[in-house]
């Protein structure tokens, strides 16, 4: 007959587990913590390095050969690099604007219109760009506005159509994220205020709009940051006239690593770090 382990022994090692599992979670722990200091490391060490290497001296990016400020200078007097700069900023600023009045728009049916006709067709076709290559979305506007150009001379290929572009790509950002935002509202607020006579407008200005502002909000910066961002659909709508930033990048860069391109990315970085940092500091204001 087998022994069987005594009750004592049982015991015991009940009262071990604890311990091991205290010391199997500080294992965890340390993984975890190793793991993502590796992954910060991989995703910041570049960036840090790319800003260090905009004060070179050499042309080299794999060679320190002392501080030196001639990088910025180049590229404040890089008169194609500011021209493309400020082209992306005005596509940034008009595409994000409109597209969060449309998507405004669109997630507030979504989410307020439980049925009409062609709902789940609308719905598919406002979320499609999100999901869609940008190769056959570049594709699809080119051909859409070189047909239009034939056969009614307009528009020409450039600010407008790269606008145009943009638009129709972030409009499906910020519908998800005014749908989302809207999904959890608490409709008593603008119950209450329709039974003390406001109409459906006033209610949706005074108390909806401003309620659901920080969602319109962070829908057009995602919008502003992918079309200054993109570049992939830009390449199939931009005309010969049209170069944005990152086709400007993207051209220098396909020559060869130029320190001007360091000196660019080191204001872009401080830029969104500023955005951050303001950012929270609104946050910390109003809890």
């Amino acid at each position: 007959m087998a022994n069987l382990p005594s009750p004592k022994r049982s015991r015991d090692a009940r009262t071990a587990s604890p311990g091991s599992r205290f010391g199997s979670a500080q294992a965890g722990a340390r993984f975890a913590f190793t793991a993502l200091a590796f992954g910060y490391a991989f995703l910041y060490l570049p960036i840090a390095l790319v800003i260090v290497y905009s004060f070179n001296e050499s042309r080299l990016v794999t060679v320190w050969a002392g501080f030196s400020t001639k990088w910025w200078s180049a590229l404040f007097a890089n008169e194609a690099m500011l021209s493309a700069a400020w082209l992306s900023l005005r596509i940034a600023l008009v595409s994000a604007t409109v597209a969060a009045v449309i998507g405004l728009a669109a997630g507030y049916a979504l989410a307020r219109v439980p049925r009409f006709f062609g709902r789940t067709l609308f719905g598919s076709l406002v979320i499609a760009p999100m999901v869609m290559p940008e190769v056959v979305m570049g594709i699809s506007m080119l051909l859409l506005f070189v047909g239009s150009d034939q056969i009614m001379g307009w528009p020409n290929r450039g600010f407008l159509t790269i606008a145009i572009a943009h638009i129709t790509f972030s409009i499906a950002f910020v519908a998800v994220v005014v749908q989302v935002r809207l999904a959890d509202f608490d409709r008593s607020l603008e119950e209450a205020a329709m039974d003390l006579g406001a109409t459906p407008w006033t209610t949706f200005r005074t108390i909806t709009l401003p309620l659901i502002a920080p969602a319109v909000g962070s829908g057009w910066l995602l919008a502003f940051t992918l079309s200054l961002d993109d570049l992939i659909l830009t390449q199939f709508v931009a005309g010969a006239q049209s170069e944005t930033l990152p086709m400007r990048v993207y051209s220098s860069v396909r020559l060869g690593v130029d320190p001007q391109i360091n000196a660019l990315a080191t204001i872009i970085v401080a830029v969104a770090a500023c955005a951050l940092i303001f950012s929270g500091w609104l946050t910390r204001r109003k809890a």
